[in-house]
């Protein structure tokens, strides 16, 4: 009898064969970087120049092709090896592109520099440091020996995280986890982790999810140690000491017995997920948000996100590529910016309300003039139901339709009214735009949205 044969996808040995050749690469490099180490990077690379191995070879420090939304940047990283996945990367003062004439460098302190521009990153400078190596945690570390052979550890990745935690490492309030585009971050308070949106022009981050662990409150012990995050075994764990922890964060692997290397990474589109490797793949644990709608950043700039997902603009107008209206820019305060235009629309709501600035007003208009007064207000949401009024202090970000079994038949419908303000007045970034009843050129936008429950 012929002997079975089995048909094997093409993209199958494109896979392997990626793998396979990055393992290969990686596993040519040592597994200790002393004093005097310098190398170039090496174009002739396609994908990954390994540099440094761990002792077990699944991870590799070394030069990445990569960077959000592209192929052609250059990152220093560490990479998951079966996945080709960076689970660190350094923080770049400037953008790197693949072809750039870089070189890393040791000489106590880990060295990034660049023909032209001088160094883009490093480490703190430590006379000391004799060796860098990688943990088979993927934790990159600058080490010394003391007396005895005892290792003293100088700096350590672990410390500062890019986008990923991954198991075992600490993440404490001294760190910031940032999303890849640097749009969103993560951070640990007193009892609680939060992400925020972030913002330039020296706009406070805003918060927009909150994992608090109010049942484990009486588990803090005032003055016992700050608060620090873990991920474990199908969970993120807050912790004072490195017994128990005081709260947990379960992911769909808890209790389940399910091994393998985890990892929790800030994506792009502001979500928190989890996910373990299975030998294969990475199997999502954990999305924080859920709903897509309660996701800041969903239907970008100015978006309004249905309750069915589908995106539109706030206005009513047709969505361009670029997105609904332009991004922020300027200074909102100044007064010689002094035009806006103000959008007026029922039927919203602001998905993370309950951590937003508010105040029991009056009346609607109480609302949009307390707004209006103040510069740094970007836009507010009335709720007439409970009296409270939400003050955007930030760049208006995607909202989502309230809920339409409360809302009336006139919900929904928008208006542009313009006008021109004192210098103390709401004011928007400058843009170019053509609604059905009105041009606004080269002139502010002000927002003020009403909600009906």
């Amino acid at each position: 009898m012929a002997a079975a044969v089995k048909v094997v996808p093409f993209s199958t040995p494109i896979f392997l064969l990626v793998y396979l050749s990055t393992t290969v690469a990686a596993s040519s490099v040592g597994h200790e970087i002393h004093r005097g180490f310098s190398v170039a990077h090496d174009t002739s690379y396609s994908q990954f120049q390994p540099l440094l191995a761990d002792p077990t070879g699944v991870f590799s420090l070394g030069f990445l092709r990569g960077g959000d939304g592209g192929s052609s940047l250059l990152d220093l990283a560490v990479l998951h090896l079966p996945s080709s996945t960076a689970l660190w990367r350094a923080t770049l003062a400037r953008p790197l592109r693949w072809r750039a004439d870089v070189s890393l460098s040791f000489n106590g302190s880990l060295v990034l520099s660049d023909s032209e521009r001088g160094i883009i990153w490093s480490t703190p400078a430590v006379d000391a440091g004799e060796r860098l190596v990688l943990l088979d945690s993927s934790n990159l570390q600058v080490q010394k020996l003391a007396a005895g052979g005892a290792v003293v550890v100088l700096w350590e990745s672990f410390n500062f995280p890019a986008d990923t935690l991954v198991q075992g490492q600490n993440f404490t309030s001294a760190a910031v986890v940032k999303s890849l585009d640097q749009s969103f971050s993560m951070r640990v308070a007193e009892s609680y982790v939060a992400l925020y949106m972030e913002f330039p022009g020296g706009v406070p981050p805003v918060i927009y999810w909150k994992h608090a662990a109010m049942e484990a409150k009486a588990e803090i012990v005032a003055g016992g140690g700050a608060i620090y995050a873990r991920v474990g075994e199908g969970f993120l764990g807050m912790y004072q000491t490195d017994s128990a922890p005081v709260d947990v964060l379960p992911f769909s692997s808890f209790n389940r017995g399910i091994r393998g290397l985890r990892r929790l990474t800030l994506e792009s589109d502001g979500n928190l997920r989890a996910y373990y490797w299975n030998g294969t793949i990475w199997v999502r644990d954990l999305e924080a948000i859920a709903d897509r709608c309660e996701i800041p950043a969903s239907c970008g700039a100015y978006g309004l996100c249905g309750n069915s997902g589908g995106c539109r603009c706030l206005d009513d107008a047709r969505e361009e590529e670029g997105g609904c209206l332009p991004a922020a820019s300027g200074d909102f305060c100044d007064a010689a910016n002094n035009e806006f235009g103000i959008l007026r629309r029922k039927g919203v709501d602001l998905a993370h309300k309950e951590l937003a600035a508010r105040e029991k007003v009056a009346s609607l208009e109480e609302c949009e003039g307390s707004c209006e007064q103040n510069c740094s207000c970007w836009g507010a949401i009335y709720n007439n139901a409970s009296g409270y009024c939400y003050w955007l202090d930030f760049p208006i970000q995607s909202l989502m339709e309230a809920d339409q079994k409360a809302a009336t038949a006139t919900d929904g419908e928008s208006e542009w009214d313009g006008g021109r303000a004192s210098a103390g007045a709401l004011q928007r970034p400058q843009f170019s735009f053509v609604s059905i009843n009105r041009a606004l050129v080269n002139s502010q936008i002000a927002l003020v949205l009403t909600i009906i429950t």
